[in-house]
């Protein structure tokens, strides 16, 4: 199954909110003929639209080549949320990678948001950016493994802009009868995820990137130079990067042993009007401490965009309001009856150990993707680590890269079953909240 073309239609946009509100661009036309460049990015989402912008403004001639809509994907798709650290837990990967390099992907994190707001402030990307992220827990349990997260990233790293919230001032902050407390973390944001990657495509043509839309990657052939194969031509660079995702699909067997996509939902209610206080009282973003996670925030609009609920199998749901609905009215009992406007679903990626995968494919190849739900800042970071490996400064790409990557079990025939099983006990476990 082709995940390009099989819940969606070709360069079109999702009915989604995002899509319904985006900044107006025009399209990029497709690739026709043999073309030469020193570079050859593959993906026109966060990572592969953030490669080109920061190797063309270094100089280097760059081809950017998108089988839909740059944005199509989940960066066109997502929850929005700009979170703090890295996906795996702090405190797992200094167990996992020792102190010294623990430090430094701490520190990569906060480049990675200190990047995105810098990107939205140098290029004036009008993208709704907001401060604030609530992690709330379901438990007394759950809201003391908070707080000590939010003490331990204080006492070690110096982070200070996490406030813990007790019940009382979790529920004044979302008034969700599921939730007892947590925090607010401050230097994290939220955004319109569709327009910012507009924003960064808008700043990479100006920079003199060349977009072609519509234009799929068919293969890649590993030489030197490497050259990239379409329907409708090819193209030759000294650099090839490989920013996919969920949408890689054969495009590199390593890549794909260890990052696998799965689909996630989210829907935007109408207007709530008044009714916006029973579910935010501040306009920061919230995601929860359940294994199959809920997000969501406020719209510009005041609309809830809820995303949620498992789903397995690579087709979307025939209803996926009504798949969303259901966590969404966990969360908030008295949205039962209210009306959905907008649903829509996104191909995203994971690792086994929820940390992105980057990795030199090939002697002039690099991959990053598997951002596993954390992609705002992790992929556009990613991509300007790319573009300074092709550079020779390779440092953060290195950091991020000896980060043990497993493959799945199974293989490509079995790993999909697999997860099935885990997801199934793992959405049980929330459910019975153990």
């Amino acid at each position: 199954m082709n995940l390009l073309y099989s819940n969606d239609r070709k360069s079109e946009y999702p009915a989604s909110w995002y899509a319904a509100t985006a900044n107006q661009m025009d399209d990029f036309p497709a690739l026709s003929g043999d073309i030469k460049a020193d570079v050859c990015v593959v993906g026109g989402g966060y990572t592969g639209l953030s490669a080109a912008l920061h190797l063309a403004e270094a100089g280097l001639d760059v081809v950017l080549l998108e089988a839909h809509r740059v944005g199509f994907g989940a960066s066109g798709r997502n929850g929005g949320q700009l979170g703090s650290a890295q996906r795996m837990d702090q405190e797992d990967l200094e167990r996992l990678v020792g102190d010294d390099d623990a430090a430094k992907l701490w520190d990569l994190a906060e480049d990675a948001k200190d990047l995105v707001k810098s990107l939205i402030a140098k290029h004036q990307i009008d993208c709704d950016l907001k401060p604030g992220v609530a992690v709330l827990g379901l438990s007394k349990g759950e809201q003391q493994e908070l707080h000590e997260h939010a003490a331990h990233l204080s006492d070690r790293y110096g982070y200070d802009q996490m406030e813990v919230l007790d019940e009382g001032v979790g529920h004044a902050l979302c008034p969700s009868p599921a939730y007892r407390g947590g925090y607010l973390d401050t230097g994290a944001a939220h955004l319109h995820p569709l327009n910012f990657a507009l924003g960064l495509a808008q700043a990479a043509v100006k920079a003199g990137v060349r977009v072609y839309e519509g234009t799929e990657a068919l293969g890649v052939e590993e030489t030197n130079p490497a050259v990239v194969k379409t329907a409708q031509g090819t193209v030759t660079a000294d650099h090839v990067i490989l920013a996919c995702n969920g949408y890689l699909g054969d495009l590199n067997r390593k890549v794909a042993a260890r990052v696998m996509p799965i689909n996630n939902f989210i829907a935007a209610t109408e207007p709530l009007g008044a009714e916006t206080a029973k579910v935010l009282t501040l306009d920061v973003a919230v995601a929860d401490t359940k294994f199959v996670v809920n997000y969501f925030r406020l719209s510009a609009d005041g609309r809830l965009l809820f995303g949620g609920g498992e789903s397995y199998g690579y087709r979307f749901p025939s209803d996926i309001a009504a798949k969303v609905r259901k966590p969404m009215t966990e969360i908030f009992p008295h949205l039962r009856d209210v009306k959905i406007d907008y649903a829509w679903g996104g191909t995203l990626a994971i690792t086994m150990r929820r940390m992105p995968y980057l990795a030199r494919v090939a002697p002039n190849i690099l991959s990053a993707s598997g951002y596993s739900g954390h992609g705002v800042g992790t992929a556009t970071h990613a991509g300007q680590l790319m573009a300074l490996a092709i550079q020779g400064q390779a440092e953060g790409f290195d950091t991020m890269a000896r980060v043990p990557a497993l493959p799945f079990p199974g293989g490509p025939a079995l790993r999909s079953p697999l997860l099935v099983l885990a997801m199934t006990w793992f959405a049980l476990r929330d459910r019975l909240g153990l």
